[in-house]
């Protein structure tokens, strides 16, 4: 069965994602933006779900874990909760 191993960072706003985004971009630690500006609980842990399957994230999020490229940050990606920066780490 299919599984990733996903990290992100959810805010309210697409400019909050957009600029996130940047710094990520300049090279800051996605873990650390994670915990400092994340408003899922998540980001706590920098930000990491874990081990995911599919189905058990939003339809938009699911999309980009399962459908996207790997290592590399996608975003900023609707959802009901807010905009998501999606990091998939691995995928088998």
């Amino acid at each position: 069965m299919t599984m990733a191993m996903v990290r992100h960072i959810l805010v309210k706003t697409k400019e909050e994602a957009e600029a996130l985004k940047k710094r990520l971009d300049k090279g800051e630690a996605f873990d650390q933006l994670a915990r400092k500006y994340s408003t899922c609980p998540s980001g706590k842990k920098g930000g990491d779900l874990g081990e995911i399957r599919p189905g058990q994230l939003v339809k938009s999020i699911d999309t980009v874990v399962f459908k996207k490229p790997v290592r590399i940050t996608h975003g900023p990606v609707k959802s009901q909760f807010g905009y998501h920066l999606v990091h998939v780490y691995f995928r088998d």
